[in-house]
């Protein structure tokens, strides 16, 4: 089984250092942003969305534990939100560590989440994920959620173009 408890300011601090460098390369990989500005850009963002660190009204921050241990198997953070006139959690970030993965967790995480959200009396959970992480997109599909948005990008290389504007 699975459990979330409230995240610790030691636990926070650790979450930190491990979640900016994560973040700043997947808006690497998502083309988003260059690699000499991410890890900058990434503790920028960070900092502005939680100033109060982990005191910050309206977030909320979890240790996703393992309910025979309480061993810490990951986090997860959401947000409460104003979306369409109704009140929703934001999930801002999550994840299993890796030697937990594949046990059912992050499922559980999530039917934990919706239980809380309801018990704060939010309306809905929404959350983002990058084009290139499959795996979290198809647990979201499997959890229920539906696409709202898709952001789509197409890099302009050179393929050779002749002065004419034909294709050479």
């Amino acid at each position: 089984m699975t459990l979330l408890t409230p995240m610790t300011d030691v636990e926070f601090a650790i979450y930190l250092a491990k979640a900016i460098p994560e973040f700043a390369q997947d808006k690497i990989d998502a083309g988003q942003w260059s690699a000499d500005e991410a890890l900058e850009l990434s503790r920028t963002g960070y900092a502005e969305q939680l100033p109060q660190g982990l005191a910050t009204p309206d977030n909320v921050f979890f240790t996703v534990r393992e309910a025979a241990t309480h061993a810490d198997i990951g986090m997860l953070w959401f947000a409460v939100q104003a979306r369409a006139g109704q009140r929703i959690a934001y999930v801002y970030d999550v994840y299993i560590h890796a030697e937990h993965q594949g046990k059912g967790h992050a499922t559980r995480a999530f039917a934990l989440l919706d239980a809380e959200s309801r018990q704060l009396g939010l309306t809905g959970v929404a959350l983002h994920v990058f084009g290139h992480n499959s795996g979290a997109q198809a647990l979201y599909r499997k959890l229920g959620y539906q696409i709202t948005n898709i952001n789509m990008f197409k890099p302009l290389v050179d393929r050779g173009v002749g002065d004419s504007g034909e294709l050479r």
